[in-house]
């Protein structure tokens, strides 16, 4: 994983909730940054993207986040509605990964769903050794794609947004892209052929019965 764990970590506070603290935790965040990845020119990168965040007054980028991530869903933070929508499909897909994210020893803050990006970021960052996690990685790229290309340019998000996809996720590739936009589409379907199961990663499976999904570490 080399630096990734240390940057998801830091990319999931401060993609989280601004509050009233989040100016405050600026250096401390980018000098835990620099030592953990001893890559002075890549902390500096990541203190150039997030630069628009931290010298937006506070309540103005409050109100800029629920806008941004809470108001419209191409920019939404929530994994599962990227991918299925509010298409009924994701119940069962909530169901397995939150079975995920308690195999791997998370717990969900209060009130919060467990796709929220900002808590899959950190959990990945733990626990890219928990098979089940690691399968994220790709679908969290994807999401986190979308959420990147929907953003306006002059959102003081946009540089972070970047920055996860130039040095954290691989960008998915064209043919990665469309197999998940497929079970978008067919989630979007009012009568499926088939029901739509999900294996543990939580990706659609219309060839196996839910009971053969089992957790391991």
């Amino acid at each position: 994983m080399g630096h990734k764990p240390v940057l998801l970590a830091a990319c999931a506070r401060l993609l989280g909730y601004p509050a009233e603290d989040f100016q405050d935790m600026k250096e401390d965040l980018l000098t835990a940054v620099r030592e953990e990845t001893k890559n002075d020119e890549l902390a500096s990168r990541l203190a150039q993207a997030v630069e628009a965040l931290f010298s937006s007054p506070l309540r103005e980028l409050q109100e800029t986040y629920v806008w941004t991530f809470d108001w419209k869903e191409k920019t939404g933070l929530y994994l599962t509605a990227h991918e299925l929508g509010d298409n009924r499909e994701r119940g069962a897909a909530l169901i397995l990964l939150q079975h995920i994210v308690r195999d791997a020893g998370f717990t969900p803050p209060s009130g919060e769903l467990c796709d929220f990006i900002p808590l899959l970021y950190e959990l990945l960052a733990v626990r890219s050794d928990h098979v089940h996690v690691r399968a994220l990685e790709l679908r969290l790229a994807a999401a986190t794609e979308r959420i990147r290309k929907h953003l306006s340019e002059d959102s003081p998000y946009s540089g972070l947004l970047n920055f996860l996809m130039t040095d954290v996720f691989q960008v998915p590739t064209e043919e990665e892209i469309r197999m998940l936009e497929s079970k978008r589409e067919s989630a979007d379907l009012d009568e499926l052929p088939y029901p739509i199961l999900f294996g543990m990663d939580g990706t659609a499976r219309s060839d196996s019965d839910l009971p053969v999904y089992k957790m391991c570490n």
